[in-house]
């Protein structure tokens, strides 16, 4: 279990370390202030390390950026072996990170989703009920049945 909370530690420092380097440190105009890193995985022998991050803009920033993480590959596993003090620095692999995406799916299902409630509201809209406002039945009045009589047993 140490091992864990230990890759979890150098997991942390690595999303830290990359992310400010990407942001003060590499000059690169490919990875401007759109590429976000969201998450770092690392294995649990420390030798290698996931780092997830996201591009604003459309596919061909996504593809710029992406290359643009590939060529800088070593100066930031440099910085991270500096920030880090391990004996081996985790090699970097760059994952473009299938969360906003998946969050906008979802948020189209969910607008999907109003727009038919939307639909099925209008449409119930001034609609009556079939058997009336109480659906349920209920057992008729005793003094109806028995005209005040006790009753039969």
């Amino acid at each position: 279990m140490a091992d864990n909370a230990r890759a979890k530690k150098l997991a942390d420092l690595i999303q830290v370390v990359v992310a400010e380097k990407l942001q003060r440190g590499i000059k690169d105009p490919r990875l401007g202030t759109h590429v976000t890193i969201t998450d770092t995985r690392v294995t649990g022998d420390l030798r290698e390390a996931t780092v997830f991050y996201t591009v604003y803009g459309d596919d061909e920033e996504r593809a710029s950026a992406a290359a643009g993480l590939e060529s800088a590959k070593g100066i930031l596993r440099s910085a991270v072996g500096a920030a880090a003090g391990t004996k081996f620095t985790p090699t970097l692999a760059f994952v473009a990170d299938a969360l906003p995406d998946n969050a906008k799916a979802i948020e189209d299902l969910l607008d999907r989703a109003r727009a038919s409630d939307a639909k099925v509201r209008e449409a119930s809209s001034g609609a009556t009920y079939a058997g009336g406002a109480d659906p349920y039945r209920k057992p008729e009045d005793e003094s109806d049945e028995n005209d005040g009589d006790s009753p039969s047993a």
